[in-house]
């Protein structure tokens, strides 16, 4: 679990999922980028990591192995709904997620933190005003979470 005790915030932010959208947030055009299954691997060792995807390129389950994860494979319609119906199942109040795309939006403001990343693929404006923090990149976003301290500099009221 990752605990944060943040300063004008009633309750302590206490983390024992992180859902983490697949392509534009931990990829780019299907593919895992840089830096981001070793960090992964580190999260894992406090929180269960969940990887939701509706696999639009494909071989997301070999882009992911080797990361202790469970990967959601989404289907047909509605995917918005599917992937904060997740949150809501995981457990709203102890869940980070971390996304960008429009279908991303639900899910962020489901959450007890919501991380909005803006890489290459861009991020949508739904999703910006949903999220909680806003980070330049996937390295940063896991890094908020790997140094909670930074999480605390962030929010604190």
């Amino acid at each position: 679990m990752i605990q944060v005790d943040i300063p004008g915030k009633r309750k302590k932010l206490e983390i024992e999922h992180l859902v983490l959208d697949f392509n534009g947030t931990l990829a780019l055009d299907g593919k895992i980028l840089p830096g981001v299954a070793e960090n992964l691997r580190r999260l894992a060792k406090a929180v269960k990591v969940h990887i939701v995807t509706a696999g639009t390129f494909g071989g997301v389950e070999e882009q992911v192995a080797g990361i202790p994860c469970i990967l959601k494979v989404l289907s047909g319609p509605a995917q918005t709904r599917q992937k904060a119906g997740y949150v809501k199942t995981l457990g709203s109040g102890k869940t980070a997620c971390v996304g960008n795309g429009r279908n991303d939006r639900d899910m962020l403001r489901q959450a007890a933190l919501g991380i909005l990343v803006v890489q290459e693929e861009g991020a949508a404006a739904e999703s910006l005003m949903a999220a909680d923090v806003v980070c330049r990149d996937i390295a940063s976003a896991l890094g908020l979470l790997l140094n909670p301290l930074r999480l605390k500099a962030t929010l604190r009221s």
